[in-house]
């Protein structure tokens, strides 16, 4: 049963259902026409059309010429100078004997040079390491030991951070630093060295592009979870994995103009904001290679800020952000939002984490905004489920229909049957999109991955016309006194409240319920909300066992992590200490 609308809808809409708009789309000779290929002895649709390796995609890109590619503070990168650039590095990287299959570790900011990084290596049939920036030194020898690469990039932070880590790291042949005044020697050399800064990369001469023989199904990255419990996992990726999101991400745009009865528009560029990090498959799998595909501009920041991004929305047209829903809520709460002129924005969507339906309503009310949300996780390279426009107007506590190359099911607990529509089970999906498993660790790819699906850990439910809602993951789920309670229902009541940006249900030990629910808000600058007040509103509307037992307040915006999602476990370590002290 669809939650209801956030505002009244034209009453034509839509226009074609799901079926009908898949139909058209994909219809034989069309954009978004699929086949059926064998994938690891799966039999699985794919999009046609879509370019066959990041090599090809990278010198399709050539075509986009003077258009800005990457934009970082006075930097601008055209297409034709990523293109340079990219096919020098990777004629570097070939003499230094990197070949097909080795892997090279890539661990920076969002700089112009992580792309090229990327698709230097991708391009002569590597496999690139893209390591989480926000890891400790610990943590960042952990990921480049575990996936054996033998070559190094990184910006001057990372480098000074694993100082202490390198004599353990004896496999690393060569490691190159950019944006750095250090004295380096020996296996350490400049990145600039190699191929120049990127403001010169438009005059790097002609040479030929290195020419690999890469199939679709070739490994391609190592992207690690988010390692919430024990050490994070590398998941193998393949060229068709990624290349997959440039028509997901397509397809779902054109849809939402056949529901409304529009004809859709050739791809414009446009100029998007990025500020999640690239390291996470959101912004490189769904951002990155969509923006590569229509020729658009991705602006990076050096951080974080509310005001610097809205100066830039101002100054570069932005027509895209988001990333995450804490993103989208900082902009709307600012104070100073009112100085800046953010009417580029035509699109703020997010990943990595759920939205509550009243962030939904706001971004198209305030902002004049279509939002959109998506699923995916790393172990899918993004996109899965995509929900934009009125669908999401309609549908806001849902993620959306899975794209036309993918298929989900809901499992029991036991993994031995598929629930029927409405009930809540785990979340198992197939689709070209689906990773081959975790780099080495070949028991818990025999657990994740079943005959070409993968167990998500999410739970959710699917309607009847094939919407998925996202109601917690496996493990955070609350029990208690045998009721379980979906931490997503109540923190979706919790930013009902005008005062709540931030809002996460956790779970506290109780000595005989087993468990009760606790929630932890961040309140709006300016704004109040009493423990009693936010109690009552969640009595209002949902059953009185999930109301929370206690509402702590933080002055600071919960912790997430790379991918936006909060990290409960550090709330309830907080929780503990508060209540011990």
């Amino acid at each position: 049963m669809a939650t209801a609308p956030l505002i009244e809808l034209d009453p034509s809409w839509p226009r074609l259902d799901l079926a009908q708009a898949q139909e058209i789309l994909c219809a034989p000779g069309q954009r978004f026409e699929m086949e059926t290929v064998d994938i690891r002895g799966v039999p699985t649709r794919v999009w046609k059309n879509a370019p066959p390796s990041l090599a090809a995609l990278i010198q399709l890109s050539r075509a986009h010429g003077a258009r800005p590619f990457t934009i970082y503070e006075d930097e601008r990168v055209t297409y034709d100078a990523n293109y340079r650039a990219v096919a020098h590095l990777a004629a570097r990287l070939r003499e230094m004997g990197v070949g097909k299959g080795d892997r090279v570790g890539l661990a920076m900011r969002n700089l112009p040079e992580w792309p090229v990084i990327f698709f230097a290596a991708t391009s002569i049939g590597a496999i690139i390491v893209p390591l989480n920036a926000w890891w400790t030194g610990a943590e960042l020898e952990y990921g480049i030991a575990d996936s054996g690469a033998k070559i190094l990039f990184l910006d001057g932070g990372r480098h000074g951070r694993l100082a202490e880590h390198y004599r353990n790291m004896a496999q690393l042949e060569r490691v190159f630093v950019s944006r750095t005044d250090a004295k380096l020697e020996g296996r350490f050399g400049h990145f600039e060295d190699l191929i120049g800064g990127a403001k010169t990369w438009a005059d790097l001469p002609e040479i030929a592009f290195p020419q690999v023989r890469i199939a679709p199904d070739d490994d391609a990255t190592i992207f690690y979870t988010s390692g919430t419990t024990g050490h994070p996992k590398g998941a193998l990726g393949t060229h068709r994995n990624i290349i997959t999101n440039i028509f997901s991400g397509g397809y779902a745009a054109a849809r939402s103009f056949l529901r409304r009865g529009e004809q859709p528009p050739e791809p414009e560029p446009r100029t998007s904001l990025l500020v999640i990090p690239l390291f996470h498959v959101t912004a490189c799998s769904a951002g990155m290679m969509t923006t590569i595909a229509s020729g658009s501009a991705m602006v990076f920041m050096y951080k974080w800020d509310p005001v610097a991004a809205m100066e830039i929305i101002e100054r570069e047209k932005v027509a895209v952000t988001g990333g995450v829903p804490t993103i989208a809520w900082q902009l709307l709460e600012h104070p100073d939002r009112d100085r800046y002129d953010l009417s580029s924005l035509e699109n703020i969507a997010y990943g990595g984490a759920p939205a509550a339906p009243e962030l939904v309503r706001r971004i198209y009310t305030e902002f004049g905004a279509l939002p959109g949300n998506g699923w995916g996780m790393t172990e899918t390279m993004a996109t899965v489920t995509s929900h934009g426009a009125e669908d999401y107007l309609n549908r806001p506590t849902s993620c959306g229909p899975p794209v036309p190359v993918a298929d989900l099911k809901i499992m029991s607990p036991e993994g031995d049957r598929e629930l029927p529509v409405g009930e809540v089970g785990e979340l198992w999906v197939k689709g070209p999109m689906v990773v081959k498993g975790y780099w080495e660790k070949p028991g818990d790819t025999a657990e994740a991955f079943v005959d070409g699906w993968v167990k998500t850990g999410d739970l959710a439910r699917l309607d009847e016309e094939g919407f998925c809602y996202i109601v917690d993951r496996a493990k955070d789920i609350i029990i208690r006194g045998g009721e379980n309670i979906y931490s997503s229902e109540v923190e979706d009541v919790l930013y009902s409240h005008p005062a709540v940006t931030d809002a996460a249900l956790i779970g506290v030990p109780h000595r005989t319920l087993g468990e009760e629910p606790v929630a932890v808000v961040h309140l709006a600058p300016g704004t109040t909300a009493s423990e009693a007040e936010l109690q009552d509103l969640v009595r209002e509307r949902l059953a009185a066992f999930k109301v929370p037992v206690a509402v702590r307040f933080s002055d600071a915006v919960l912790p997430r992590n790379a991918n936006g999602k909060i990290m409960k476990r550090e709330l309830k370590a907080w929780f503990a200490a508060e209540q011990a002290a």
